[in-house]
This record gives structure tokens, sequence and C-alpha cells, in this order.
């Protein structure tokens, strides 16, 4: 016993990430405005409330259209000393000319109650948070595109240009991020997906073989994160299915990029490389 115990694998042992300085406030740097939102009466998911909140840089122009960035799990994302700190990272880039002009929305997923928990979260649990996200079908692209999104357009101008609008999301977000895209690439042609499910939750592993399969290569910019110590549990393995959603990708020559490293099933890595994210996504892009 004590032989093969000293042959036994070791576990993966999980690594922190630090974060950078284009994830901290810089002197100098205009600060945009966040707002927060509530959202009730869905047509496409009735019975729900959620909150939702708006970036708009300082850079903005009214009537000059802006590009778009939407994220899931919209609190994790604009939480001020969170994993991401988007406001922060956005004025950064947007003020040294790394990214363009972007407005961005940050959507949390749907309560089934007539009134919001007083604080934004997972606790209590978003009870339609797996229906929205992991459901493989354009039902959350029409409800992004025709409620939210229509709603925020009524005050900011943003652009048509599908390669000016991206999409994020982490975990069940991530696979939502790409459904949307996948659904509506008219509409979306930028993901960035953290330890994205693509696993078995409501049918997400089938992607891999549906963009192998697919006859068009879809006009998408996709980038990946994952690492060694993500989950493993009944739906599936999650470094293996980033693996064969990446491994689809480039068979089919997508333009995507995999980050892969020793984190687990949390926005510490994502965060981390989440400037160097957006350039790479950015990249080359002009608002017109």
């Amino acid at each position: 016993m004590f032989a093969s115990s000293l042959t036994a694998q070791e576990p993966n042992i999980e690594l922190r990430y630090a974060h950078g300085p284009d994830s901290f406030r810089k002197a100098g740097t205009p600060e945009g405005k966040v707002t927060m939102h509530v959202w009730k009466n869905s047509k496409v998911f009735p019975g729900t409330i959620r909150r939702y909140w708006t970036y708009v840089p300082a850079q903005y122009q009214a009537g000059k259209p802006a590009a778009l960035m939407v994220f899931q799990d919209g609190h994790a994302y604009i939480k001020d000393g969170g994993d991401f700190n988007t406001a922060t990272v956005f004025d950064n880039l947007i003020h040294q000319g790394e990214m363009p002009v972007t407005i961005g929305i940050f959507i949390d997923p749907g309560h089934l109650k007539d009134e919001l928990p007083p604080e934004p979260g997972w606790q209590p649990r978003p009870e339609n948070r797996s229906v929205e996200y992991d459901t493989l079908s354009d039902a959350y692209a029409t409800f992004l595109l025709t409620e939210i999104l229509a709603e925020v357009e009524k005050q900011y101008t943003i652009t048509k240009d599908p390669e000016g609008r991206a999409i994020c999301g982490m975990s069940s977000g991530g696979i939502c991020a790409w459904t949307v895209a996948w659904e509506r690439p008219d509409q979306f042609r930028k993901v960035l997906s953290h330890i994205g499910s693509f696993t078995n939750i409501r049918g997400g592993h089938n992607y891999p073989a549906l963009i192998r399969k697919g006859s068009d290569k879809k006009p998408i910019r996709v980038f990946l994160q994952d690492g060694d110590n993500d989950l493993d549990n009944l739906h599936g393995n999650w470094p293996l299915a980033n693996k064969q959603m990446y491994a689809a990708l480039k068979f089919r020559e997508y333009d995507v990029k995999f980050v892969y490293g020793q984190g687990a099933h949390n926005g510490n890595h994502g965060g981390a490389i989440f400037p160097d994210s957006l350039r790479w996504l950015w990249q080359d892009y002009e608002l017109k």
C-alpha cells in the first residue's frame, strides 16, 4: 500500500494569477459612467426579473456609433475590485487606443420572483440562469436584441456592424456568449469565453461536432480560456470540453485563441489576462 501511494498521481495545483497594471485605475485616465437598471416583464423569458448595468466611456459622443460588448452574469464583470474590473480595464484600454470606444452591457440572469434579492450575485441562485444560458437556441439572442439592447439603444447610438459587437461570459455564460454569435453572426462576431460550460448541461457538448460538420464556417473570432483545475462532474469535464471546442474551431480555421492554465472554475485567470484578451479580440478593428 505504501509503494502504491508513492506512484499515485499528484493532484494539479491551482495557480493564482496576478493582475497587471491595466486592471487598476491610472491617474489621468478618464472614467466611464456605470448605471444600474432593472428589467422585468420579459416577453422571451416571462415571469423573470433581473438587473443589468450599462457602462458608457467618457469618450462616447452622442449620435456617434460606439462599439458594443455584452457580458452575462453582469454583476461579476462589473464589480469594482472583482476578478475582471471591467469598467477600469475599459477606461484604460480605450484611453490608450487599444480598443474602440465601447459601450458595455452587463446582464444578470433572470430570477423567477416578483422582487429582486437585495444584492446582485449568484446567491440566491437566479432560477432561470441555466434555461437562458445553457440552452442551444436563439432564445437568449432574441431576448438580448429585442429587449435589452433595444432599450439601451433608446439612449445611446451603437454600431450596427457585427464586427463591432462582442459578447462575453464565464461558465454557462461563456457557452451562452458562443451561442448568441453562433445563432446570430449577423449581430455579433466576437466572443470571449472564460471557463465555458461546453458540456452536457443542456446539450452544449454537441458544439464541437456541429462546428466540424457545419456546412458553413461562421465569421466569428473567439477567445477561450480554461485551466487544469476546472470542473469534472456528471455534466462533463470542462478542460476536455474546452480543448474539444478549440480543436474543432482550429480544424475549421476559425480565428481562435485558447489560453490554458492551471486555474479552477473561477474568474481569477480570466481576469488576469482580461486586458490582453480584449486587445486580441479588438485587434485591427476601427469604428465605421
